[in-house]
């Protein structure tokens, strides 16, 4: 687990970009973090929109971050840029300072901006993510694999 900087900006495609302090005032933040460019992260859409799907209704915000600006994240995620929250991150700030190594990523942001993370797809990985956050959010799990997720891959390299 690390800490994210208080003056870490995530910038809303919807709207004002806001520190990340300002972004967990009631909630935490769980983030599926995607690079439009790869396959991987295309590979991964509707598995990590359920996730997202799955914790809409509990206390936390569920957000995309895509490595691309707001009309990339757009068009890479067509309706589920309007369906959840989108950060745009086109010059990878937000993925360097979360310490995020391979895309896709899980990472839930909790108030006190300690935050775990899970890189690449693997679904051991994003099941301790979420079972934390259930926990402490008293939500079920989402399944994790479920039947039609695709297999275990390593994904591609964050860092810019």
């Amino acid at each position: 687990m690390g800490y994210a900087p208080e003056e870490l900006v995530l910038d809303s495609i919807h709207g004002k970009p806001y520190a990340v302090r300002d972004w967990l005032t009631s909630y935490p933040l769980l983030l599926v973090s995607l690079d439009p460019y790869t396959h991987e992260s295309a590979w991964i859409l509707e598995t990590a929109g359920r996730f997202l799907d799955h914790f809409t209704p509990a206390n936390v915000r569920t957000a995309w971050l895509c490595t691309t600006d707001a009309d990339g994240c757009r068009q890479f995620l067509g309706p589920w840029a309007e369906k959840f929250l989108t950060f745009a991150d086109d010059d990878r700030t937000v993925i360097n300072a979360l310490g995020i190594e391979r895309l896709p990523a899980l990472t839930a942001v909790y108030s006190d901006l300690s935050y775990a993370t899970a890189s690449g797809w693997d679904p051991t990985a994003w099941r301790e993510v979420t079972a934390h956050l259930a926990k402490l959010l008293s939500w079920s799990r989402p399944m994790i694999p479920r039947p039609g997720d695709p297999l275990p891959y390593q994904g591609t390299p964050a860092q810019a």
